[in-house]
């Protein structure tokens, strides 16, 4: 790569978006339906993603160079499925000519965590999984990591 910022999205699994327009469908094994949205306030959905980071072995914290963590409501409308995205250079490819630029940017997106979460009948012990695996999946491409190894360690 030539130093060009890269944008890695963490999609949401297949099928995400068009089960998401489905019409609301009975409740699963006691989980009332409530319109295909957890209810969760943006300080506890934060909270989660702060813990999240927390739980990242201090080893490579350490490592981190240069990176933001935000929280966003919904992600950019060409892209609604979205659970989380990098944008940055990643460790790997920094080289003498990365000095005086803005932070990568890690964005975590609330919207369509829950969104998952429920159509799935998940709780929200299931949105702290969903935010933990996008923590680290959007940290991974901070250190190089692509999807496809990713995927292949149960992180996409």
């Amino acid at each position: 790569m030539d130093g060009a910022a890269r944008r890695d999205p963490h999609p949401a699994p297949p099928g995400f978006a068009a089960s998401c327009a489905d019409p609301p469908g009975p409740a699963r094994a006691g989980v009332p339906h409530n319109g295909g949205v957890l209810e969760m306030s943006r300080e506890e959905f934060e909270d989660l993603v702060s813990r999240a980071l927390d739980r990242i072995p201090p080893e490579l914290t350490r490592l981190m160079d240069n990176v933001a963590v935000f929280v966003e409501d919904e992600p950019p409308p060409e892209e609604p499925e979205l659970l989380g995205l990098y944008e940055g250079t990643p460790l790997t490819e920094r080289g003498e000519w990365y000095a005086g630029v803005l932070p990568d940017r890690i964005s975590v997106y609330m919207g369509p965590t829950l969104r998952m979460c429920a159509r799935e009948g998940g709780d929200r012990e299931a949105v702290v999984e969903e935010v933990e695996i996008t923590v680290v999946h959007e940290i991974a491409h901070h250190f190089g990591i692509d999807d496809e190894r990713l995927h292949a360690l149960g992180y996409a």
